[in-house]
């Protein structure tokens, strides 16, 4: 989960060719519920595989995601998923990665602020954190919104740019 950091910041998981992992601060064999323990306890870390140095950290990561989904109740519907695979290769490929990930960062946020507002409990809590959660679901849609629509306008300033016909007329247009 190297955060760009150099690699000396980073405790390092070495992947073996015989799919095992090894912990190089804990010198031993760990499972990909020990990763899941590392990123729950936001612990920086990279997983490098022992053959070719590569840093593999986003494919365990993604296996971590994917044992996490068949073993419990998922987090991602079938449909959601389906969603996601049609994305790849489309016309917003290439944003659909950050839309999604400032989406998650949001209600994180969320979560943390209706956290540190039940803290105080009783009527006064419930009643603060319910107009709380239609705050924040107002918030979220808002941003989700802009989002999509800053999104949309690269794509198509960016289809516009492939279309050096196009770029040259608009380039001519004057000023309004």
């Amino acid at each position: 989960m190297s955060t760009g950091g150099a690699m000396s910041d980073s405790r390092v998981i070495k992947k073996y060719p015989n799919r095992r992992l090894y912990d190089t601060v804990e010198s031993r064999y760990i499972t990909l519920t020990d990763i899941r323990k590392l990123v729950v306890d936001r612990v920086d870390f990279m997983v490098v595989d022992k053959k070719s140095q590569s840093d593999i950290t986003r494919n365990i990561l993604l296996q971590v995601i994917a044992e996490q989904e068949h073993s419990g109740e998922p987090v991602m519907s079938q449909d959601f998923l389906t969603h996601v695979i049609r994305a790849y290769g489309g016309p917003l490929h290439g944003m659909i990665g950050s839309y999604l990930e400032q989406s998650v960062k949001l209600f994180v946020s969320q979560q943390r602020d209706v956290r540190d507002r039940a803290k105080g409990g009783g009527a006064e809590s419930t009643d603060a954190v319910a107009g709380l959660a239609t705050r924040n679901y107002q918030r979220w849609r808002s941003v989700q919104d802009e989002i999509f629509r800053t999104l949309v306008n690269a794509a198509s300033r960016s289809s516009r740019v492939d279309a050096p016909g196009e770029e040259k007329a608009e380039a001519a247009r004057p000023p309004l």
